[in-house]
């Protein structure tokens, strides 16, 4: 995991989940600016992703079961708290944020467990499965995992990938580590998470009866959920809403200053005193 921390008392404690075929790297340039905000900033590998293990069973990736690891991660943070980051009024308040199939997991623990957390934001994930294009994508790669191994998978999908400007080409060092960390991935993993972005029940109504306060974030284009429909979702959760500008699936890599700047304001806004206490 990475663990960011601000140099005096944190005003709160934020848990990172990352997306589908993703992992803890893609909040780095998120740290930085999070921690000198005041807030402790730890991002976290799901169950099977790059550096964190998991088994050969498709059923370990049950959805229930990566949010019961959120919870577990969460109790953990709480358990682990600097007692600098207490008051007489309580423990730094704890915030989830989730990132594409990452809002799905986190959405599900905070159903399950709502005190755990002091707000929840979803970033570029939305209310239900993924676009008809992009279920189309993600079977295509489901049925290629379950007949061949990772890397000759991971070639195919180069050699479908158009062909970036120069100006637009990934570095050697970044395109090496997305190597190496799609390697280190559990396929049963992308083939079980695989299947619940293409399958996933709306489930706003419920995650709308928890009383937390709800951040929709994302960019002004996204090809997993178009725009306008995290934009309704917003407003049938009663969240607050932020479009990145400039951005698309990822705004936390592609415009990472903006993104930490709304989600500093939302926090701020949901506990102004770093000794908020999560039960109010």
């Amino acid at each position: 995991m990475h663990d960011a921390r601000p140099e005096g008392a944190a005003r709160g404690t934020v848990l990172l989940v990352p997306g589908f075929t993703g992992s803890k790297e893609d909040f780095i340039a998120l740290l930085e600016p999070l921690a000198r905000a005041g807030f402790r900033v730890v991002a976290v590998d799901g169950r099977g992703q790059h550096e964190t293990g998991g088994p050969r069973d498709e059923a370990a990736y049950a959805q229930q079961e990566l949010a019961r690891d959120v919870l577990a991660q969460a109790a953990a943070l709480d358990a682990g708290a600097d007692t600098a980051d207490a008051t007489a009024e309580g423990s730094a308040p704890l915030h989830v944020l989730g990132h594409s199939l990452g809002g799905l997991v986190v959405r599900n623990a905070v159903t399950m467990a709502p005190d755990t957390f002091a707000s929840l934001t979803l970033m570029s994930s939305g209310p239900a499965a993924i676009s008809e294009s992009q279920q189309a994508r993600t079977k295509l790669l489901i049925d290629a995992l379950a007949v061949t191994d990772m890397e000759t998978v991971w070639q195919a999908m180069r050699e479908l990938d158009p062909p970036e400007a120069p100006e637009e080409s990934t570095p050697p060092g970044v395109e090496d580590f997305l190597h190496q960390r799609w390697l280190g991935t559990v396929p049963e993993q992308l083939i079980a998470t695989g299947r619940q972005l293409n399958s996933e029940p709306d489930r706003v109504a419920e995650l709308a009866g928890v009383a937390l306060p709800k951040h929709v974030l994302s960019g002004i284009v996204d090809y997993a959920w178009p725009v306008p429909l995290m934009d309704e979702m917003a407003d049938r959760l009663g969240a607050h809403r932020t479009v990145i500008q400039g951005a698309g699936h990822s705004p936390n890599a592609e415009r990472p200053l903006p993104t930490a700047e709304a989600l500093i304001d939302f926090w701020r806004g949901v506990s102004p005193d770093s000794g908020v206490s999560r039960d109010g």
